[in-house]
């Protein structure tokens, strides 16, 4: 008897793990699933025992629980979770020998972020206060609406809507035992809480370059000294850099930042830098290197995971991330500059901590047929000692196609990275499907993607190329499209696709669509003003017109600026790059779904193309999303994932 086929409403049934921690002989973890009569996420703490194998669950019942720690004096388990009453994010502590959490801080705004104290015995932790004070005893319905004024460049952002400006920012201590509570730092700017001295005299928080010039995007780390309340930027030395905390020695005489000197802008690659606390010189400590420190692969299934992070494995040791050719790779580097490869295996490293006092690492991970298992990586040998696969039994009922990965040439002969799905039984003339990745500095990988396998099992093959402007193959590649959007990445998904059809014979070359999202929506648009060899396509929280997404993104004026190379008046060179220019040569079918609440993508970008395809008469449809944002796909409310997948569905089986 076969397996059964996926079906999107599998994401119900699957789990997906993060965060892991090591205490003693036990790991700890977060486990997250969608929840499909709450419509949103649950996640619960568990941990597992490495020999016995024995699971506990750990927490409360609230359903977000991020930021695990175990406390310096190994007596508490801590996150921030909102089993509160107002829902609010709060910093929980539960006792590791017995006890039940509670939250140890009570903050009107909630809590983002928390950092304990040398010897366990407080917690730092970031909030925020209103300035103006709402009039709680008057009624609701009494309430009027009332204006927004805006005076600044950055005012919005994706996922959280026009920025508040009456906010005033604050780190805060409290005692776990007295629960006494004392301001440290109060600042009109937003600052972000990155380390605490072990003598609690400073703090190292994050913060603007220069708040005073909004069209800087850098960022920096600050020296904030706790007595004199003075805070010091500690990378003047590369003045238009952008840099963030990765990780302080146990010594407290050398720090590490990620960062870079925005040579290339959005695109520079991410570089580890040292930072000598005693002369304050900075060094970049990757110079050789050229890889992206950071995870940047793309997929649709991992829940509440922050990816592997910088850490130091002794007073000269680190250990960091990289992304490369589709892969997370591991080095190790020190305080001379030295980096050497420890790690190298197909798959992707989600989370992850080393274990102290050892060179091994509890990780998160995923790979092409495997959605998320909990493991110990050895770095000597390079070992994994799995310890918990939690939908190992849903997947020994269930259908997954092993990817193909491959390698052909594009544009001007460079080597271009591919994968493709078959699509699960029949295999003689079937349809295919050519999916673009979004960013463009993101890339395909070696991780489990829903989406692409249950494509794979409604009977399609699915085509994931990473062109030029992708990320993980270094600054040339991911820089090469600079200022020239539409040109040689339209070349390389091309010669990417005739390359499959080629070595492919069964797909059926009559029906091969086009989809994509993001910087893939934009793509998809201008596909089908080049070409008419796609059946038909879905454009999904795309770009149509560069000048007016320069006014209207969250990011615009930025984005346009660097990566377009080129600022609002040049309304010619934008317009020439808009696939709303070219829309009247489309004669392809397509659909494009949008979500309504999207800043990064605003919604008139899929309004204007879908217009100008009524127009020129080409058949078109549009679906919004409501309380949905530009990551629906990935993180959205589940029953409009759904739907978003039936459209897909639905649109592809009519054509």
């Amino acid at each position: 008897m076969g397996k059964e086929a996926l079906t999107i409403d599998s994401l119900f049934e699957l789990k997906s793990l993060g965060q892991p921690i090591a205490f003693g002989n036990r790991i700890f973890y977060s486990e997250t699933t969608p929840n499909k009569d709450e419509n949103g996420y649950h996640s619960y703490i568990y941990s597992i025992d490495r020999t016995t194998k024995e699971r506990r669950r750990w927490g409360d019942a609230g359903t977000s629980q991020s930021q695990l720690e175990i406390s310096p004096n190994g007596k508490y388990l801590s996150y921030i979770g909102n089993a509160t009453k107002d829902k609010k994010p709060q910093v929980m502590v539960m006792p590791l020998d017995g006890g039940s959490a509670f939250a140890l801080t009570e903050e009107k705004e909630g809590v983002s972020n928390y950092h304990w104290t040398k010897n366990g015995a407080s917690v730092y932790y970031q909030t925020t206060k209103k300035n103006t004070d709402e009039k709680a005893d008057e009624p609701k319905e009494k309430k009027m609406p009332n204006t927004t004024e805006i005076d600044k460049l950055t005012y919005k952002l994706d996922g959280a809507g026009v920025l508040p400006k009456d906010l005033t920012y604050q780190i805060k201590k409290i005692g776990v035992a007295s629960r006494d509570v004392a301001t440290i730092l109060e600042d009109q700017e937003r600052v972000g809480l990155n380390y605490v001295a072990n003598d609690e005299s400073y703090l190292l928080v994050a913060g603007e370059l220069d708040s005073a010039d909004e069209w800087n995007y850098g960022g920096t780390v600050y020296y904030y000294d706790v007595a004199t309340k003075e805070k010091r930027s500690l990378t003047t030395s590369v003045p238009k850099g952008s840099f963030s905390f990765a990780a302080m020695s146990e010594n407290e005489d050398y720090l590490l930042l990620n960062g870079n000197d925005f040579e290339y802008a959005f695109v520079t690659l991410s570089r580890i830098y040292g930072y000598d606390m005693k002369t304050h010189e900075l060094v970049c400590l990757t110079e050789d290197l050229d890889v992206e420190i950071s995870d940047v692969m793309v997929a649709d299934f991992q829940q509440n995971v922050y990816g592997m992070p910088v850490e130091w494995l002794n007073e000269n040791e680190f250990l960091f991330p990289a992304t490369k050719h589709g892969k997370t790779q591991l080095y190790k580097g020190n305080r001379a500059g030295e980096a050497t490869l420890v790690f190298d295996q197909r798959m992707h490293v989600t989370d992850g901590h080393i274990i102290a006092g050892s060179e091994e690492i509890a990780v998160t991970y995923s790979a092409l047929t495997k959605t998320s298992e909990l493991a110990v990586l050895d770095l000597v040998s390079g070992e994994l000692e799995v310890l918990y696969q939690p939908n190992a039994a849903f997947f020994q009922k269930h259908a997954v196609v092993e990817p193909e990965m491959f390698w052909f040439k594009g544009a001007d002969g460079w080597d271009i990275q591919g994968w493709y799905l078959a699509p699960v039984g029949e295999k003689v003339n079937h349809p295919a499907i050519l999916y673009i990745h979004g960013g463009p500095q993101v890339c395909y990988g070696e991780s489990y993607f829903h989406e692409m396998q249950v494509l794979a099992a409604r009977g399609y093959g699915v085509i994931m190329l990473n062109p030029r402007g992708g990320n993980g193959y270094g600054q040339e590649f991911v820089a090469s499209i600079l200022g020239d959007y539409g040109h040689k990445d339209f070349e390389d998904l091309m010669l990417g696709t005739d390359y499959v059809l080629e070595q492919h014979p069964e797909i059926d070359k009559d029906r091969v669509y086009v989809m994509g999202g993001s910087y893939g929506g934009f793509m998809t648009n201008w596909i089908v003003g080049h070409t008419d060899r796609f059946r038909a396509a879905i454009s999904q929280r795309s770009i149509s017109n560069w000048i007016s997404f320069y006014g209207t993104s969250d990011i615009g004026a930025f984005f346009v600026e660097f990566q377009l190379q080129r600022d609002l008046w040049d309304v010619d060179g934008l317009w020439r790059m808009s696939p709303l220019a070219h829309a009247a040569n489309a004669k392809t079918p397509i659909l494009l779904m949008h979500s309504e609440q999207d800043l990064r993508c605003p919604m008139e970008q899929a309004e204007q193309f879908y217009v100008a395809m009524k127009k020129h008469g080409v058949e078109t449809k549009l679906i919004t999303f409501p309380e949905s944002n530009h990551g629906l796909s990935r993180n959205g409310l589940p029953n409009l994932r759904v739907k978003r997948a039936d459209a897909i569905f639905d649109w592809l089986e009519k054509h």
